[in-house]
């Protein structure tokens, strides 16, 4: 209950910013077109505001879904499996194109297991989950050169304990930026 409400808090701040930026650049978008229209009749200039406002609306929506994304940069994994959830899809696209659009920008991505299996195993298991995360990436529009993929396999939990709470939280992909 308290990571949901964490993550609540979060997604209310960002959307909340992400408003209020919005509304700033709706209002200089709205002056303009009402500044290049002072001379046509109120009629036109409202009409103008309206497509002005109206299509920068859509463009904030898709923003805010890319932002959600690129927010997220944990990615869970199932028992004993190296491929993601099939829900992260559209996630880690996003995370692909923004590479894509940045090539300056580097990532690492760092892959983990729970503390079942040997050590060997899990750093195996933490790497393929980490490679396929990248070859996802690649074939999405990233670079081979702007991602690094290491394991820590069992090394580094997120959460200590021997409970499938724990476990579940400790099989995951990490995306780091560098």
């Amino acid at each position: 209950m308290g990571m949901q409400h964490n993550q609540f808090l979060k997604i209310s701040l960002l959307v909340i910013s992400l408003v209020t930026l919005a509304a700033c650049s709706s209002t200089s978008e709205t002056e303009e077109v009402i500044e290049d229209n002072q001379g046509s009749s109120s009629s036109g200039s409202s009409a103008s505001t309206t497509s002005a406002v109206s299509s920068g609306g859509q463009l904030t929506q898709e923003e805010i879904r890319a932002q959600n994304a690129l927010r997220q940069t944990v990615f869970y994994f199932d028992f004993d499996v190296a491929e993601f959830k099939p829900a992260d899809r559209d996630t880690l696209a996003y995370h692909a194109r923004d590479l894509a659009a940045n090539p300056g920008n580097r990532l690492r991505l760092e892959g983990h297991a729970d503390e079942r299996g040997t050590r060997e195993y899990n750093l195996a298991l933490g790497e393929r989950r980490a490679n396929g995360i990248m070859n996802y990436f690649i074939v999405n529009g990233a670079s081979r050169s702007q991602i690094e993929v290491v394991s820590y396999g069992e090394e580094r939990p997120s959460q200590s304990g021997q409970t499938e709470q724990a476990y579940t939280r400790n099989r995951r992909v990490e995306v780091v930026a560098r």
